[in-house]
């Protein structure tokens, strides 16, 4: 239920901008409806993507463990050298991709049309999103030599310990001993 209200609300807000795309944001009833449904999306993924990359993009800062590295630990314990180096990396990519996301946003709000705007915003977030996990996934068993294993619900409960624990201010982890 929860992922088909994530996948309806955009599209909703989607069909609502498309539809009263002729009505000027005014005065009139259909115009403030229309600016209301412009300004939830808007302020909603400029937030989100806002404190998306401040919470990756800060963790990258010297002496900081990367967000990546953090939850990488907690899921598979100490982690050798090139987990640390990849995890890190994976961490800048999600930090730019955030970036890429509020810039694109931002361009097409200002330059384009707006139902071209609400289009990347509220029907293109959630396959784009997707789009990253997968292609990590891939480099992930391209780049690694044993690519670690670990399920959906793992990760759902690592991400929901980090949350209450506040592990961006964890210590980095050791490296495994090498055998």
């Amino acid at each position: 239920m929860a992922v088909l209200m994530i996948a309806a609300v955009p599209l909703l807000f989607h069909l609502v901008i498309l539809t009263t795309r002729q009505t000027p944001i005014g005065l009139s009833l259909l115009g403030v409806f229309k600016l209301s449904f412009v300004t939830v999306s808007a302020v909603a993924h400029w937030s989100l993507y806002s404190s998306l990359l401040a919470t990756f993009a800060l963790t990258l800062r010297r002496g900081r463990m990367p967000l990546i590295t953090t939850m990488a630990s907690r899921l598979h314990g100490p982690l050798t050298e090139e987990m640390i180096r990849y995890t890190r990396r994976v961490t800048i990519a999600w930090s730019v991709f955030f970036m890429a996301q509020l810039v694109t946003s931002v361009s097409l709000f200002c330059f384009a049309p707006l139902t071209a705007w609400s289009f990347f915003v509220n029907v293109l977030d959630i396959p784009l999103v997707a789009s990253m996990f997968a292609g990590e996934y891939a480099v992930r068993r391209c780049v690694l030599r044993n690519p670690p294993r670990h399920s959906l619900s793992m990760i759902v409960r690592m991400v929901s310990q980090c949350m209450h624990e506040g592990s961006a201010t964890a210590a980095p982890p050791r490296e495994a001993p090498r055998s």
